[in-house]
C-alpha cells in the first residue's frame, strides 16, 4: 500500500463533475452502424519485450508453480513463459472491428507500400453498444468497480490470447512474420505491450503476473481455449487475482486499406486504445459481465481524466471472452495492426501511467497492528 501513488481526492472530485455531466446528457451510445461495427470473428497476431526478463518457466503438463516469497516491502513481478495449457471446450471466436466510417483522415504508405489510413476514433466516457442489454453509464461511475485488491499478494494477471499479433513494420521494428502483422518474437509482438504494462504498474507498487505464452501459434484455432484452461489455473494457484487483462491488438481494414487510431497526449503521438468487456447475450454463461463493465468504466474514467483522446469508446458485445472466470476481466486493445510498435508503447504508456494511482485506490488498507498487550 505505501508504494500505490494515491491520487483519490482528485479522482473523486473529477469523478462528481463527470457524473453531474452524464446524467444531464444521457448515456451516449454508438450503434453498430456507427464509428465501427464488431464481427463475430477476430483474427491477429502481437508484440513483446525488447528485452528477456526473468522468467520463471513452468512445464505444460504441471502445475503453475507459486513463485518464491519476496520481501512483504516489495512489489510483485513475475514474468512467465509456458507452453499452451490442453484444450478445454470454449468459445474460440475473437472480436473483430470494422473500419471507421469516412471523417478526418491522413493517408500514409507503409514502408512495405500498404496504403494506412490514420484516424481518431472519439471514445471519451462512452459504450459502443452491441448488445440489447441497457447500461447506465453514469450510475456506473458514480457506483464504482465494486473491486478491492488483497495487499502483499498478486493482484493482476497479464495475458495475451492471441500472443503473436503484431504491428506494421517501421524503422528498426522489423521482425520475422509468421503470417500478416504477426510474429512469435516477443520483442515485437503483443506480449512487449504486456511487459511494458507490467514493468509500469509494478513500478506504481501493484503485484503483477504477467504471463508470455504463445496460445495462437502454431495454430489459432482454439486459442481462447488454450488461454482459457490458463487463466483457469492461475486463479487456482494464486486466489488472490482479482483483475485479469488480455491484451491484444486490434485489427481495422477493408478493401487492402488498413486504418490506424491515433491520439496525441502529453506531446506524444500514440496509438488509441480500446476496453472490451463481454457479456452473456450469445447464450453461455456469464452471470457477472456487470462487474467486469464497472471495472471498465472506472479505468476508462482515469484515462480519459489525463489523455481525452487517447481511448475508444468501451465495446460491450455478446460474446464473453473467458470473461467469465473471474469479475474484473478485460480485453485492451492496443492499436491496430495499421499502427507501429512505437506508436502502441506510447499508449500503453500513456494508459498505464493514468490507470495506476486508479487500481492503488483499489487497495485494501493494511490493518494496523495490535498493541502488545502488557
Amino acid at each position: 500500500m505505501k508504494y500505490c501513488k494515491r491520487a483519490g481526492d482528485r479522482l473523486r472530485r473529477v469523478n462528481k463533475l463527470i457524473i453531474s455531466g452524464l446524467t444531464t446528457m444521457g448515456l451516449y451510445f454508438l450503434s453498430a452502424s456507427g464509428i465501427y461495427a464488431s464481427l463475430e470473428n477476430r483474427l491477429g497476431f502481437d508484440a513483446a519485450p525488447k528485452r528477456m526478463r526473468n522468467v520463471t518457466v513452468v512445464e505444460a503438463a504441471a502445475p503453475i508453480t507459486t513463485p518464491a516469497p519476496v520481501p512483504a516491502a516489495a512489489p510483485l513481478a513475475v514474468h512467465i513463459e509456458q507452453e499452451p495449457a490442453a484444450e478445454v471446450t470454449m468459445e474460440t471466436a475473437s472480436p473483430v472491428s470494422e473500419p471507421p466510417q469516412p471523417g478526418t483522415e491522413t493517408v500514409l504508405i507503409s514502408d512495405n507500400g500498404e496504403t494506412v489510413l490514420e484516424t481518431t476514433i472519439s471514445g471519451g466516457l462512452s459504450i459502443k453498444n452491441e448488445t440489447q442489454y441497457w447500461v447506465d453509464a453514469a450510475q456506473i461511475i458514480e457506483t464504482g468497480p465494486g473491486l478491492t485488491l488483497p495487499d502483499g499478494e498478486p493482484q493482476i494477471l497479464v495475458i495475451h490470447t492471441h500472443s503473436s499479433e503484431a504491428y506494421t513494420q517501421a524503422g528498426l521494428d522489423h521482425y520475422e512474420a509468421s503470417d500478416t502483422n504477426r510474429t512469435e518474437d516477443t520483442n515485437y509482438n503483443i506480449v512487449r505491450i504486456g511487459d511494458e504494462l507490467t514493468d509500469i504498474l509494478t513500478g506504481a507498487g501493484l503485484n503483477v503476473i504477467h504471463d508470455r505464452g504463445i496460445y495462437d501459434y502454431p495454430s489459432y484455432t482454439g486459442s481462447y481455449n488454450r488461454s482459457g484452461a490458463a487463466i483457469a489455473q492461475y486463479l487456482e494457484s494464486y486466489p488472490s487475482i482479482r483483475i485479469v487483462l488480455d491484451i491484444h491488438r486490434d485489427a481495422l481494414g477493408s478493401d487492402g486499406v488498413v486504418y490506424k487510431t491515433m491520439a496525441e497526449e502529453q506531446g506524444v503521438c500514440a496509438s488509441q486504445i480500446m476496453l472490451l468487456v463481454g457479456t452473456d447475450e450469445s447464450g453461455l454463461e456469464h452471470p457477472d459481465w456487470r462487474q467486469n463493465l464497472a471495472l471498465a468504466m472506472y479505468m476508462q474514467n482515469a484515462v480519459t481524466q489525463a489523455n481525452p483522446t487517447l481511448m475508444r469508446p468501451v465495446d460491450l458485445v455478446r460474446q464473453r471472452y473467458n470473461q467469465h472466470l473471474s469479475t474484473g476481466s478485460l480485453i485492451i486493445e492496443v492499436g491496430s495492426s495499421g499502427n507501429t510498435l512505437q506508436e502502441a508503447l506510447a499508449a500503453i504508456r500513456l494508459f498505464g501511467n493514468a490507470v495506476a494511482p486508479a487500481l492503488c485506490e483499489l487497495v485494501a488498507a493494511e490493518e494496523p497492528a495490535e498493541e502488545a498487550v502488557e
